[in-house]
């Protein structure tokens, strides 16, 4: 098992990576003194596989936990679904003193964490990340928020959970456009933090695909020392954080004008990240080679590249684009690359110049 540690001084939490080891969750969390009652809140498609199994591990550690089921997928991430679990958390008398496990995706992940942050103005969570996307981002970072019809992520709060725990044995149950998602935001770390790490993913990728714990464990362990290292010096995004955005805010338009489902996460940020590369080149001094480098990791993923959209869609994108939480003064400020691992934030881009990446043939 690997560790790897947030730092955040007295709310410094560990993120515990590793195969089978949701078996010791209530273990864990008797470890931390938390309180006797709890609240399991997943989803309905992860529920049949695990729900049960983090009851019994709770149960032996001498933990009282219900279980609540919320509908798979992004559009159950909104405030109708958060009002819904909150007055399921009264109904079951949860307490100051009790927890919430985030037990699921990054749907899961972000809505029970803002239910955990606003419940009683705020209790104990624990995130149990079932996707390879969420185990590497939505997990780990505080995090947590629901979606409103005119973008993603623009309810939430910076929560810190006490505990994350990534077991690489819930991937086999995972669909494989899901693990592929979660490839788009690990090679992201490459391109923004780590050029020995995107060098491994060109050479593993096989590997990764084929779902070498050995190879996943070393990625994901990784990735969230990455997102550790940032976060303990950027908690609430006024700087250095905002580098975890590369690829993000095109890629949350995506998803925005698609009607979020037809596309996921991880693909939507795939093809803002290769839009943002060629912003890169022209604004920033990443070289064509280096483009063509990211790009080609992407496709060797299997993850889509690049998107077509009319006129009337472009217009859409630039709406949803001024929506993007790191507008300032009506700007947008993009991360761009200078080479991969190094990059820059705050960056104003044309919008015609977004056009024309988006446009790329």
């Amino acid at each position: 098992m690997r560790k790897v540690t947030v730092p955040l001084d007295d709310r410094s939490y560990p993120i515990l990576i590793g195969e089978n080891i949701l078996a010791n969750l209530g273990e864990n969390c008797r470890r931390l003194k938390l309180g006797k009652r709890c609240a399991i809140i997943t989803d309905s498609n992860v529920a049949p596989h695990y729900a049960q199994r983090t009851a019994d591990t709770l149960k032996a550690a001498g933990f009282d936990g219900v279980v609540i089921q919320i509908n798979a997928g992004e559009q159950s991430k909104d405030l109708k679904n958060v009002g819904a679990v909150l007055n399921e958390l009264a109904a079951r008398r949860l307490e100051r003193s009790s927890f919430v496990v985030a037990l699921g995706g990054g749907v899961v992940g972000d809505l029970a964490g803002f239910v955990a942050a606003t419940y009683l103005r705020g209790i104990d969570f624990v995130q149990v990340p079932t996707s390879l996307l969420a185990q590497v981002d939505s997990s780990v970072g505080g995090k947590t928020g629901v979606n409103l019809k005119a973008g993603k992520n623009l309810v939430g709060a910076f929560y810190q959970p006490r505990l994350v725990v990534c077991d690489i044995e819930t991937f086999t149950t995972l669909p494989d456009r899901e693990f592929r998602s979660g490839l788009a935001e690990i090679i992201k770390y490459g391109i923004i933090y780590d050029p020995k790490l995107f060098a491994y993913l060109e050479r593993r990728m096989d590997q990764i695909l084929a779902r070498d714990s050995k190879a996943l464990a070393k990625i994901i362990a990784r990735s969230c020392e990455i997102k550790a290292e940032v976060v303990g010096q950027d908690e609430k995004e006024s700087g250095l954080r905002t580098i975890l955005n590369f690829g993000h805010t095109i890629g949350h338009a995506i998803e925005a004008i698609s009607g979020y489902g037809k596309y996921l996460h991880g693909e939507a940020i795939s093809i803002g990240q290769i839009a943002a590369a060629r912003l890169s080149a022209q604004v920033a001094r990443l070289s064509d080679l280096e483009v063509e480098r990211i790009e080609k990791l992407f496709e060797s993923a299997g993850l889509p590249t690049r998107i077509r959209l009319n006129a009337k869609q472009l217009e859409r994108l630039h709406t949803a684009t001024q929506l993007d939480k790191k507008v300032k003064g009506g700007e947008i400020k993009f991360v761009l690359a200078d080479r991969i691992g190094a990059v820059r934030w705050g960056i104003n881009v044309p919008p015609k110049l977004i056009d024309i990446v988006l446009d790329h043939k």
